[in-house]
């Protein structure tokens, strides 16, 4: 009786051994299910293991967690796993597209515009990625505004800032064209949801607004707040007095500072000598500076100032604001 006990504790954890590496086995061999015969997904910078099977799953490709994060790890690909886009097809296992994305082998590619670059900016990222056709070098700013069907008399900020998947050989309008109605779309959705009794009469004039928010700050938090802050300002008739909109202005000039004579200097983009909003956007918003011009914090702060680290002080008043000044710019104690 003792020596069958003694088999039994021998042999049982070898059974279940066998038993999970068999399981194992049948799973990296067992076709994954799809909902269609070609499934696209994409695995964003940076994910990890879990967050890949977590995007799988998304797409319809019904995979194991768990089992999937510890393939990856075990086998050392968690390590080699390349951003962009993949394609399954059916008959795929789990350590097929492993490998596929281990091996860096999409059937897309990626390109990702950020929130707040210029359209200059854009362009360049276009040119930059070598799989993108470059049809646009000589095409004049009015002649692509025509073919996308657009009435503004500048690109600037039309294009949504977001990541773009397309197969090699797609021209840099055809991106140029997705972003455009990427951004007209978001536009529509936040000005629908506006707040009533804002001092902007057109989407356009939401879209330069979110701008100047979006070059304002990239401290979330804080969005809605400078976006009252310039609201209280065009109900004051009081200028808008914001930096980066002076910058833009002036162009190639900037190198870096701003200066009091660069703060006098007359362009339509001067918010400290003319009223109202610039003409045109600065740079392209995101979703959360557009809502942010659409739905600004209700409060009385007339000013803000940066704190250095990335946020703002406000003040309702000049007294409080010169206050901030002395405390973050020039150091001195109120």
């Amino acid at each position: 009786m003792k020596r069958i006990l003694v088999l039994l504790f021998v042999v049982a954890p070898l059974l279940v051994a066998a038993a999970g590496s068999a399981a194992v086995w049948l799973w990296l061999k067992h076709p994954l299910d799809l909902p269609a015969e070609r499934v696209d997904f994409v695995v964003a910078q940076g994910s990890s293991p879990l967050s890949v099977a977590r995007t799988l799953n998304a797409a319809g490709i019904e995979v194991d967690e768990r089992a999937f994060v510890w393939l990856a790890r075990l086998s050392g690909r968690d390590r080699l796993i390349k951003a962009g886009g993949y394609e399954a097809v059916r008959g795929d296992t789990a350590w097929t597209l492993l490998e596929r994305m281990a091996r860096g082998d999409m059937t897309q590619k990626q390109l990702t515009l950020v929130e707040g670059w210029t359209y200059k900016q854009i362009r360049q990222a276009l040119r930059e990625q070598p799989d993108v056709k470059q049809t646009l070098e000589g095409v004049s700013d009015a002649d692509l505004l025509a073919r996308l069907g657009s009435e503004a008399s500048s690109p600037e900020g039309l294009f949504f800032p977001d990541t773009y998947v397309f197969t090699p050989g797609t021209t840099d309008y055809d991106i140029l064209r997705r972003a455009y109605q990427a951004q007209q779309q978001e536009l529509e959705r936040a000005w629908a949801a506006r707040e009533p009794g804002l001092p902007l009469e057109t989407p356009y004039q939401a879209l330069i607004l979110a701008s100047l928010i979006e070059k304002e700050t990239g401290h979330g938090p804080e969005r809605a707040r400078i976006g009252g802050v310039f609201v209280n300002r065009l109900r004051l008739g009081m200028p808008l007095q914001t930096d980066p909109s002076v910058i833009y202005g002036m162009g190639e000039a900037y190198r870096g500072r701003i200066r009091k004579r660069d703060l006098q200097a007359d362009t339509p983009w001067n918010t400290y000598t003319r009223g109202g909003l610039p003409p045109t956007p600065i740079a392209s918003p995101g979703r959360a500076a557009l809502m942010a011009a659409v739905q600004p914090e209700l409060h009385k702060f007339l000013y803000f100032v940066s704190r250095g680290d990335g946020t703002s002080e406000f003040s309702a008043d000049l007294h409080g604001h010169n206050r901030n000044v002395a405390r973050y710019i020039t150091g001195r104690n109120p």
